[in-house]
């Protein structure tokens, strides 16, 4: 039981588990390792099946400022930013919600950075089969303002490109424009 885990960390860390203030601790950090992580239990499709729509547009639509919390399968330490979505249509759209729906549902696993911006790209790319599809997402990482090297300053971002957003100079220079424009 995750219960019995977390008081064993506390243990092994020096600490008594059964002084007040860490009496409930090892079911409070359960349950919200259970909420970080749920996106193990969410399913694709059903996230964003009933919210992908016939639409006779072939224009960008871009969803920018998509803040995500994860964690990082390497330390067990939160990283958090924005993730930004462009993508052009072939006769079918995302409902808006369901974009930063899917971006939770990648978010809320173990992750690294890389792995969950190829894995929202992928997925958009399969589900709607858009001329092509660009993410990008800047993050900051615990394990490195709080560990390790300290630098308080540091932000991580990656990119994805599919399709026309790879293919096109003008269509990934466009994406790019748009994702940094009007930002204060």
């Amino acid at each position: 039981m995750l219960e019995d885990l977390v008081k064993q960390t506390l243990e092994e860390l020096g600490e008594d588990p059964s002084r007040e203030g860490l009496l409930k601790t090892p079911e409070r950090v359960a349950r919200s390792l259970r909420f970080l992580t749920r996106g193990y239990q969410q399913d694709i499709d059903a996230v964003i099946h009933d919210a992908i729509f016939t639409q006779d547009c072939d224009d960008m639509i871009i969803v920018k400022d998509i803040e995500f919390y994860s964690l990082c399968e390497h330390h067990l330490l939160p990283f958090f930013g924005k993730c930004h979505i462009g993508y052009i249509p072939r006769g079918k759209v995302f409902g808006v919600s369901k974009i930063a729906r899917l971006v939770d549902v990648f978010a809320r696993r173990l992750q690294i950075q890389e792995r969950m911006t190829a894995q929202i790209a992928q997925q958009i790319f399969e589900s709607i089969s858009p001329e092509g599809v660009g993410v990008v997402v800047e993050a900051q990482h615990l394990c490195m303002l709080m560990r390790g090297v300290e630098k308080q300053n540091s932000k991580m971002i990656t990119s994805s490109m599919l399709g026309s957003f790879r293919k096109a100079p003008a269509t990934r220079a466009e994406f790019l424009s748009l994702i940094h424009s009007q930002r204060g």
